[in-house]
Protein backbone atom coordinates (compact mmCIF):
# COMPACT_ATOMS: atom_id res chain seq x y z
CA UNK A 1 0.00 0.00 0.00
CA UNK A 2 1.25 3.52 -0.81
CA UNK A 3 1.27 5.64 2.36
CA UNK A 4 2.19 9.22 3.24
CA UNK A 5 3.33 10.11 6.78
CA UNK A 6 3.21 13.80 7.65
CA UNK A 7 5.02 15.19 10.68
CA UNK A 8 7.71 12.60 10.03
CA UNK A 9 10.35 14.56 11.97
CA UNK A 10 8.20 14.42 15.10
CA UNK A 11 8.03 11.92 17.91
CA UNK A 12 5.21 9.72 16.55
CA UNK A 13 5.89 10.18 12.84
CA UNK A 14 9.53 9.15 13.08
CA UNK A 15 8.50 5.90 14.79
CA UNK A 16 5.51 5.16 12.58
CA UNK A 17 7.28 5.45 9.21
CA UNK A 18 9.76 2.60 9.90
CA UNK A 19 6.94 0.45 11.31
CA UNK A 20 4.89 0.85 8.14
CA UNK A 21 7.92 0.05 5.99
CA UNK A 22 8.58 -3.09 8.03
CA UNK A 23 5.03 -4.21 7.27
CA UNK A 24 5.69 -4.01 3.53
CA UNK A 25 4.12 -0.65 2.68
CA UNK A 26 5.66 1.89 0.32
CA UNK A 27 6.11 4.95 2.50
CA UNK A 28 6.66 8.61 1.69
CA UNK A 29 7.53 11.08 4.48
CA UNK A 30 6.56 14.75 4.32
CA UNK A 31 8.39 17.57 6.11
CA UNK A 32 9.13 21.27 5.79
CA UNK A 33 12.82 20.45 6.21
CA UNK A 34 13.79 17.06 4.73
CA UNK A 35 17.09 17.13 6.60
CA UNK A 36 15.20 17.18 9.93
CA UNK A 37 13.11 14.22 8.78
CA UNK A 38 16.23 12.27 7.81
CA UNK A 39 17.84 13.05 11.17
CA UNK A 40 14.75 11.98 13.11
CA UNK A 41 14.45 8.72 11.18
CA UNK A 42 18.14 7.92 11.60
CA UNK A 43 17.82 8.00 15.39
CA UNK A 44 15.49 5.02 15.49
CA UNK A 45 16.15 3.44 12.11
CA UNK A 46 19.86 3.80 11.27
CA UNK A 47 19.94 0.97 8.73
CA UNK A 48 17.02 2.08 6.56
CA UNK A 49 17.39 1.77 2.80
CA UNK A 50 16.61 4.73 0.59
CA UNK A 51 14.33 2.57 -1.55
CA UNK A 52 12.07 1.89 1.43
CA UNK A 53 11.14 5.48 2.13
CA UNK A 54 11.08 8.69 0.13
CA UNK A 55 11.37 12.02 1.92
CA UNK A 56 9.70 14.99 0.23
CA UNK A 57 9.51 18.67 1.09
CA UNK A 58 6.10 20.18 1.78
CA UNK A 59 4.17 22.49 4.07
CA UNK A 60 0.51 21.97 4.93
CA UNK A 61 0.13 25.53 6.20
CA UNK A 62 1.16 27.11 2.90
CA UNK A 63 -0.01 24.15 0.81
CA UNK A 64 3.30 23.93 -1.04
CA UNK A 65 4.39 20.45 -2.09
CA UNK A 66 1.16 18.72 -1.01
CA UNK A 67 0.03 17.65 -4.48
CA UNK A 68 3.36 16.02 -5.19
CA UNK A 69 3.50 14.38 -1.76
CA UNK A 70 -0.01 12.91 -2.07
CA UNK A 71 0.25 11.72 -5.68
CA UNK A 72 -0.59 8.01 -5.85
CA UNK A 73 -1.11 7.76 -2.08
CA UNK A 74 -3.86 5.50 -0.74
CA UNK A 75 -3.59 6.28 2.99
CA UNK A 76 -2.23 9.47 4.56
CA UNK A 77 -1.28 9.88 8.21
CA UNK A 78 -1.88 13.39 9.51
CA UNK A 79 0.45 13.94 12.48
CA UNK A 80 0.89 17.71 12.21
CA UNK A 81 0.49 19.84 15.35
CA UNK A 82 1.60 23.45 15.55
CA UNK A 83 1.45 24.69 19.15
CA UNK A 84 4.98 26.04 18.98
CA UNK A 85 5.60 29.74 18.16
CA UNK A 86 5.62 30.44 14.42
CA UNK A 87 6.46 33.42 12.21
CA UNK A 88 3.19 32.73 10.38
CA UNK A 89 0.30 35.00 11.40
CA UNK A 90 -2.50 33.85 13.72
CA UNK A 91 -2.76 31.61 16.76
CA UNK A 92 -1.76 27.96 16.65
CA UNK A 93 -5.44 26.96 16.45
CA UNK A 94 -5.93 29.15 13.37
CA UNK A 95 -2.80 27.72 11.78
CA UNK A 96 -3.88 24.16 12.55
CA UNK A 97 -7.26 24.75 10.94
CA UNK A 98 -5.76 26.21 7.77
CA UNK A 99 -3.22 23.39 7.49
CA UNK A 100 -5.92 20.74 7.90
CA UNK A 101 -8.13 22.34 5.25
CA UNK A 102 -5.21 22.61 2.81
CA UNK A 103 -4.23 19.00 3.39
CA UNK A 104 -7.78 17.72 3.08
CA UNK A 105 -8.32 19.56 -0.21
CA UNK A 106 -5.07 18.15 -1.63
CA UNK A 107 -6.00 14.65 -0.47
CA UNK A 108 -9.35 14.94 -2.23
CA UNK A 109 -7.64 16.02 -5.46
CA UNK A 110 -5.23 13.08 -5.21
CA UNK A 111 -7.99 10.52 -4.59
CA UNK A 112 -6.65 9.49 -1.17
CA UNK A 113 -8.87 6.77 0.29
CA UNK A 114 -8.23 7.35 3.99
CA UNK A 115 -6.68 9.88 6.35
CA UNK A 116 -5.57 8.61 9.76
CA UNK A 117 -5.35 11.31 12.42
CA UNK A 118 -3.94 11.22 15.94
CA UNK A 119 -5.83 13.69 18.12
CA UNK A 120 -6.54 14.18 21.80
CA UNK A 121 -9.09 13.06 24.35
CA UNK A 122 -11.39 15.83 25.55
CA UNK A 123 -12.94 16.21 29.03
CA UNK A 124 -16.73 16.48 28.68
CA UNK A 125 -19.69 17.73 30.66
CA UNK A 126 -22.43 15.27 31.53
CA UNK A 127 -23.24 12.37 33.78
CA UNK A 128 -22.79 9.26 31.67
CA UNK A 129 -19.77 7.25 30.70
CA UNK A 130 -16.51 6.60 32.51
CA UNK A 131 -15.17 10.10 31.93
CA UNK A 132 -18.37 11.86 32.95
CA UNK A 133 -20.28 12.14 29.70
CA UNK A 134 -20.22 12.61 25.95
CA UNK A 135 -22.03 15.91 25.48
CA UNK A 136 -19.83 18.91 24.71
CA UNK A 137 -16.12 19.62 25.34
CA UNK A 138 -15.34 21.59 28.45
CA UNK A 139 -14.24 25.16 27.75
CA UNK A 140 -10.76 26.56 28.30
CA UNK A 141 -8.42 24.35 26.30
CA UNK A 142 -7.45 25.89 22.98
CA UNK A 143 -5.22 22.90 22.36
CA UNK A 144 -7.96 20.27 22.69
CA UNK A 145 -10.57 22.40 20.88
CA UNK A 146 -8.14 22.74 17.97
CA UNK A 147 -7.58 18.98 17.87
CA UNK A 148 -11.33 18.40 17.65
CA UNK A 149 -11.68 20.97 14.87
CA UNK A 150 -8.87 19.38 12.85
CA UNK A 151 -10.48 15.96 13.32
CA UNK A 152 -13.80 17.22 11.96
CA UNK A 153 -12.15 18.81 8.91
CA UNK A 154 -10.24 15.64 8.01
CA UNK A 155 -13.03 13.12 8.68
CA UNK A 156 -15.65 15.20 6.91
CA UNK A 157 -13.39 15.65 3.90
CA UNK A 158 -12.43 11.99 3.28
CA UNK A 159 -15.25 9.55 4.05
CA UNK A 160 -13.25 6.48 5.07
CA UNK A 161 -10.96 8.36 7.48
CA UNK A 162 -10.36 7.48 11.13
CA UNK A 163 -9.12 9.39 14.17
CA UNK A 164 -7.44 8.00 17.26
CA UNK A 165 -7.80 10.12 20.41
CA UNK A 166 -5.20 9.77 23.16
CA UNK A 167 -4.19 11.64 26.29
CA UNK A 168 -0.57 11.42 27.43
CA UNK A 169 1.73 9.19 25.38
CA UNK A 170 4.68 7.68 27.25
CA UNK A 171 7.84 7.73 25.16
CA UNK A 172 11.40 9.03 25.26
CA UNK A 173 10.58 11.89 22.88
CA UNK A 174 7.08 12.67 24.13
CA UNK A 175 7.12 16.31 25.26
CA UNK A 176 4.38 15.69 27.84
CA UNK A 177 6.31 12.80 29.36
CA UNK A 178 9.60 14.70 29.24
CA UNK A 179 7.96 17.60 31.07
CA UNK A 180 6.92 15.28 33.91
CA UNK A 181 10.39 13.72 34.11
CA UNK A 182 12.12 17.12 34.18
CA UNK A 183 9.84 18.33 36.98
CA UNK A 184 10.66 15.23 39.03
CA UNK A 185 14.40 15.64 38.40
CA UNK A 186 14.63 19.33 39.18
CA UNK A 187 12.10 19.95 41.99
CA UNK A 188 13.19 18.98 45.53
CA UNK A 189 9.49 18.92 46.49
CA UNK A 190 6.73 18.07 44.03
CA UNK A 191 4.19 20.89 44.34
CA UNK A 192 1.02 19.49 42.80
CA UNK A 193 -1.68 21.97 41.72
CA UNK A 194 -5.42 21.30 41.81
CA UNK A 195 -5.36 19.28 38.58
CA UNK A 196 -3.20 16.58 40.21
CA UNK A 197 -6.40 14.74 41.21
CA UNK A 198 -7.73 14.33 37.66
CA UNK A 199 -7.38 10.89 36.10
CA UNK A 200 -6.22 9.69 32.72
CA UNK A 201 -5.02 6.53 30.95
CA UNK A 202 -1.46 7.12 29.75
CA UNK A 203 -0.50 4.89 26.84
CA UNK A 204 2.82 3.44 25.72
CA UNK A 205 4.15 4.94 22.49
CA UNK A 206 4.73 1.41 21.19
CA UNK A 207 1.00 0.73 21.53
CA UNK A 208 0.08 3.99 19.79
CA UNK A 209 2.36 3.10 16.86
CA UNK A 210 0.85 -0.39 16.62
CA UNK A 211 -2.68 1.04 16.62
CA UNK A 212 -1.86 3.66 14.00
CA UNK A 213 -0.26 1.04 11.76
CA UNK A 214 -3.34 -1.17 12.09
CA UNK A 215 -5.51 1.71 10.87
CA UNK A 216 -3.98 1.48 7.38
CA UNK A 217 -5.95 -1.65 6.57
CA UNK A 218 -9.32 -1.27 4.86
CA UNK A 219 -11.96 -2.24 7.42
CA UNK A 220 -12.02 -0.89 10.95
CA UNK A 221 -15.71 -0.13 11.44
CA UNK A 222 -15.21 3.14 13.33
CA UNK A 223 -14.78 6.81 12.53
CA UNK A 224 -12.89 7.49 15.73
CA UNK A 225 -11.43 5.43 18.56
CA UNK A 226 -10.49 6.71 22.01
CA UNK A 227 -7.31 4.98 23.13
CA UNK A 228 -5.57 4.55 26.46
CA UNK A 229 -3.35 2.20 28.40
CA UNK A 230 -4.62 -0.39 30.90
CA UNK A 231 -3.91 1.74 34.01
CA UNK A 232 -6.16 4.57 35.24
CA UNK A 233 -4.01 7.08 37.17
CA UNK A 234 -4.32 10.59 38.48
CA UNK A 235 -1.61 13.03 37.41
CA UNK A 236 -0.34 13.03 40.99
CA UNK A 237 -0.11 9.24 40.94
CA UNK A 238 1.71 9.36 37.61
CA UNK A 239 4.34 11.70 39.00
CA UNK A 240 4.79 9.47 42.05
CA UNK A 241 5.15 6.32 39.96
CA UNK A 242 7.65 7.93 37.58
CA UNK A 243 9.70 9.17 40.54
CA UNK A 244 9.76 5.66 42.02
CA UNK A 245 10.88 4.15 38.71
CA UNK A 246 13.59 6.81 38.41
CA UNK A 247 14.68 5.95 41.99
CA UNK A 248 14.19 9.58 42.97
CA UNK A 249 12.78 10.36 46.41
CA UNK A 250 10.49 13.38 46.07
CA UNK A 251 7.99 14.27 48.81
CA UNK A 252 4.71 15.42 47.26
CA UNK A 253 3.20 18.69 48.45
CA UNK A 254 -0.44 18.63 47.35
CA UNK A 255 -1.66 22.20 46.92
CA UNK A 256 -5.45 22.44 47.07
CA UNK A 257 -5.92 25.81 45.45
CA UNK A 258 -9.33 27.43 44.99
CA UNK A 259 -8.04 29.87 42.37
CA UNK A 260 -7.29 28.99 38.77
CA UNK A 261 -3.53 29.46 38.57
CA UNK A 262 -2.99 27.54 35.34
CA UNK A 263 -1.06 30.35 33.64
CA UNK A 264 1.23 30.80 36.66
CA UNK A 265 1.74 27.05 37.15
CA UNK A 266 2.49 26.54 33.45
CA UNK A 267 5.12 29.25 33.34
CA UNK A 268 6.82 28.03 36.51
CA UNK A 269 6.80 24.43 35.20
CA UNK A 270 8.20 25.57 31.85
CA UNK A 271 11.02 27.46 33.54
CA UNK A 272 11.93 24.46 35.72
CA UNK A 273 11.76 21.99 32.83
CA UNK A 274 13.42 24.25 30.25
CA UNK A 275 10.36 23.99 28.00
CA UNK A 276 8.45 26.54 25.90
CA UNK A 277 5.95 28.34 28.22
CA UNK A 278 3.24 28.61 25.56
CA UNK A 279 3.41 24.90 24.84
CA UNK A 280 3.16 24.01 28.54
CA UNK A 281 0.28 26.47 29.01
CA UNK A 282 -1.61 24.93 26.08
CA UNK A 283 -1.13 21.45 27.56
CA UNK A 284 -2.18 22.46 31.08
CA UNK A 285 -5.31 24.23 29.85
CA UNK A 286 -6.65 20.78 29.03
CA UNK A 287 -6.30 19.57 32.63
CA UNK A 288 -9.81 20.53 33.72
CA UNK A 289 -11.21 17.07 34.31
CA UNK A 290 -10.62 13.39 33.76
CA UNK A 291 -9.24 12.45 30.33
CA UNK A 292 -10.45 8.86 29.98
CA UNK A 293 -11.57 6.88 26.93
CA UNK A 294 -15.34 6.49 26.84
CA UNK A 295 -14.90 2.88 25.65
CA UNK A 296 -12.18 0.24 26.03
CA UNK A 297 -12.56 -1.49 22.66
CA UNK A 298 -9.75 0.10 20.63
CA UNK A 299 -6.96 -2.31 21.61
CA UNK A 300 -9.11 -5.37 20.91
CA UNK A 301 -10.47 -3.95 17.66
CA UNK A 302 -6.99 -3.09 16.40
CA UNK A 303 -5.35 -6.28 17.69
CA UNK A 304 -2.91 -4.59 20.08
CA UNK A 305 -1.79 -5.98 23.44
CA UNK A 306 -1.28 -3.04 25.80
CA UNK A 307 1.79 -2.43 27.95
CA UNK A 308 1.36 -1.42 31.59
CA UNK A 309 2.20 2.10 32.74
CA UNK A 310 5.31 0.91 34.59
CA UNK A 311 6.54 -1.02 31.54
CA UNK A 312 5.94 2.03 29.35
CA UNK A 313 7.90 4.31 31.68
CA UNK A 314 10.79 1.87 32.07
CA UNK A 315 11.06 1.50 28.30
CA UNK A 316 10.90 5.26 27.72
CA UNK A 317 13.52 5.99 30.39
CA UNK A 318 15.78 3.30 28.94
CA UNK A 319 15.58 4.85 25.47
CA UNK A 320 16.13 8.32 26.91
CA UNK A 321 19.29 7.16 28.72
CA UNK A 322 20.80 5.95 25.47
CA UNK A 323 21.47 9.59 24.56
CA UNK A 324 21.16 11.52 27.83
CA UNK A 325 21.88 10.85 31.50
CA UNK A 326 18.95 11.00 33.95
CA UNK A 327 19.15 11.79 37.65
CA UNK A 328 19.64 8.85 40.05
CA UNK A 329 19.51 6.23 37.32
Amino acid sequence: MRILVTGASGFIGSLLAPRLCSEGHTVRALGREPARVEAALSRGWPTRRAAQLEVVRGDALSGSGLDRALAGVEVAYYLIHSMEPSPAPGSFSVREGIAAENFCAAAQRAGVRRIVYLGGLVPRWGATGKNGGHATPEPGSRHLASREHVERVLLDGIEDSIALRASIVIGARSRSFRLLVRLIERMPVLALPAWQRFRTQPIDARDVIAMLAACATPERGARHLEIGGPDVLSYGEMLGRIAELMIVNRPALRLRLRLNLTSVTARVAAAIAGEDPELVLALMEGLQGDLLPSEDRAAELLGVRLHSFDAAVEHALGEWEQTERLAAR
